[in-house]
């Protein structure tokens, strides 16, 4: 069954975020964050999956404090980057995720950003090997569990998102990223026309890696630290 993304989709892509209004977003936690010393010593895996398997132990090892402060750092950035956008584009459905194992918990975020007028969707695994489809979404909709036990909400609203915030592993300088291994994102960015996308992770997940013919490198990557 390969998904339809029905909603007509503007002429030109968004522009990235400003780096100016990133940079003023930086707060105490992000100052915090930024002093924290990460440990570069450590050898990381060649293979993938094993980069993999280490930068998630290392995402389940943070603090509830540095975690909670985290989040609030990268949710700054986010709205930051977010007010800029809708500045010019007003109508622009944004496409979030719901937080999984341990992954930046945006909720507060997104909250705020509806509370701004800002559009939201979420994704919805159709089935495997087939891009991601995205549905209208609103903090406090009746939700569902997928078969991966990820929540997706119960009205499947169909919507194009003309932007992302696509939740990261681990990434490079390149702002290639290091997902899961599904292959769902890189499925649907490869689809035009590609919207907007703007990784989302913790600074410790920075990592060197080849990327893949197939890989699409982000338009930016934002941590607690700042941005990518």
């Amino acid at each position: 069954m390969t998904p339809s993304i029905a909603c007509d989709a503007p002429d030109s892509r968004p522009e990235s975020a400003i780096e100016s209004g990133l940079e003023s977003g930086l707060d105490k936690a992000q100052k915090k964050a930024r002093d924290k010393p990460h440990d570069k010593s450590r050898d990381q895996p060649h293979d993938k999956s094993q980069l993999r398997s280490a930068l998630l132990q290392a995402r389940k090892a943070m603090s509830d404090d540095d975690r909670s402060a985290f989040n609030t750092a990268i949710g700054d950035q986010v709205i930051a980057w977010a007010t800029s956008l809708v500045a010019h584009h007003p109508e622009i459905v944004i496409g979030v995720y719901w937080p999984i194992r341990n992954e930046p918990d945006l909720r507060p975020t997104y909250a705020a950003l509806i509370a701004q007028g800002v559009q939201l969707a979420l994704p919805v695994v159709v089935d495997k090997d087939v891009p991601l489809r995205f549905v209208r979404w609103t903090p406090g909709d009746a939700m569902l569990k997928d078969s991966f036990g990820v929540a997706i909400p119960a009205n499947q609203t169909i919507v194009n998102p003309q932007a992302l915030l696509i939740p990261c592993v681990g990434f490079n300088r390149e702002r290639l990223r290091l997902g899961y291994g599904g292959g769902f994102y890189d499925r649907t960015l490869a689809i035009a026309p590609r919207p907007t996308t703007v990784g989302i992770g913790y600074a410790n997940g920075l990592a060197e890696f080849e990327g893949a013919a197939h890989d699409i490198a982000l338009d930016l990557i934002l941590t607690e630290t700042g941005h990518l």
